[in-house]
């Protein structure tokens, strides 16, 4: 099914009263005056980076007209892609950290291409890159398990780690889904895209059981809802059943259960929770949390301990001032690209109450 065409009255987000459009390009200069020289955007200067922040970055910057470290980031993603269609866990130093992969980290390029072909229709980009999206979703497809949960990573002898994320994989429910998107622009026909995302977005509204637990963390509580699998009443009454475990009343949304530190990035993305269901002025309150976490040059604290009064652990994540650009995007609508990261512009791949075909995906794994 084709991207649906969108159209759209302003380029940059801005959300008067709260974050205007030279606020939020001003953010933008902040992390692209912090891109590695290799164009890697990694956590902060000097810090460790890997393909998922790196990729969350570059999408923000994209909707501030920083396009230069944006083709820049992508160029470094389609470099360092690895023949497998994977990415190291972790890259430092313009060296691999961590040679294993994640799924997720390797998914999310899927998205991140989608989102620059939407704002820019730039189709030697999309010639470019869709290799590099097809190789990263094909490898994702094969680290799915029978009852479509994705294990979240594969070692370097190519073992899959007896584990699935909530949290990964409902991102990569999105992945999945802006791949088939960017298929159906290119009439690629992705039918093991499409039984995978059926699969996935199934386990994750019906079976979450089979997934690790780690629900002390907040991500686990709104991703299936953010990444699309959970939506209408039951997302909004998941939001709902641990509103309170996690938000932190003008302060934020803790990263985890039990400590009295809120993030920055964590918020973002309950404010594109919210907005995903309808809620728009609970979001919006929630982002507004986030002035305290402001630097002087636009750039964003990653948290802050409310018990201590302090900011821990005292850096500027890049990636917690994108999540604020893309966060203020989807509440506002400005960019042709508003509503991909809630899932309004994917298309769903099999429908997972599509019993029949569940069954021919299982049939297929025996």
């Amino acid at each position: 099914m084709p991207v649906p065409e969108v159209r759209r009255t302003r380029e940059i987000p801005e959300l008067p009263g709260l974050l205007a459009a030279d606020a939020l390009r001003a953010t933008a200069r902040a992390l692209a005056a912090r891109q590695d020289r290799d164009g890697l955007f990694a956590w902060s200067v000097g810090e460790h980076g890997e393909s998922w922040d790196h990729v969350e970055t570059a999408m923000a910057l994209d909707l501030c007209g920083e396009h230069d470290a944006v083709l820049r980031a992508y160029e470094w993603s389609r470099r360092t892609q690895r023949p497998d269609g994977s990415w190291a866990a972790w890259y430092s130093g313009g060296a691999v950290e961590d040679p294993n992969s994640d799924a997720n980290n390797t998914a999310y390029i899927a998205v991140g291409v989608l989102h620059h072909w939407l704002l820019s229709n730039d189709r030697q980009f999309l010639d470019r890159m869709w290799p590099v999206v097809r190789k990263a979703l094909d490898f994702v497809v094969g680290c799915q398990r029978p009852g479509g949960e994705i294990a979240w990573q594969r070692d370097t002898a190519g073992e899959l780690l007896d584990e699935a994320l909530l949290t990964g994989s409902s991102s990569m429910y999105t992945s999945l889904r802006a791949g088939l998107a960017l298929a159906a622009s290119l009439g690629v026909d992705a039918p093991d895209w499409e039984l995978a995302a059926g699969l996935l977005g199934h386990a994750i509204a019906d079976h979450e059981d089979r997934f690790a637990d780690k629900n002390q963390f907040s991500m686990d509580w709104y991703y299936p809802v953010l990444g699309g699998p959970v939506r209408g009443d039951a997302g909004a009454a998941r939001l709902d059943a641990q509103w309170e475990r996690f938000v932190v009343p003008g302060m934020g949304v803790r990263c985890v259960a039990d400590e009295p530190w809120v993030t920055g990035a964590e918020t973002c993305e309950t404010v594109m929770a919210l907005t995903a269901v309808g809620r728009r002025d609970e979001a919006v309150e929630l982002l507004a949390c986030l002035d305290r976490f402001r630097s002087a040059d636009g750039a964003y604290q990653t948290g802050y301990q409310y018990a201590n009064g302090v900011f821990w652990p005292g850096t500027e994540t890049l990636y917690t001032g994108a999540a604020v650009i893309l966060a203020a995007d989807e509440l506002c609508g400005a960019s042709l690209a508003a509503g991909l990261l809630t899932g309004e512009l994917l298309p769903r791949g099999v429908h997972p109450d599509d019993v029949d075909c569940r069954d021919h995906a299982d049939a297929s794994r025996d």
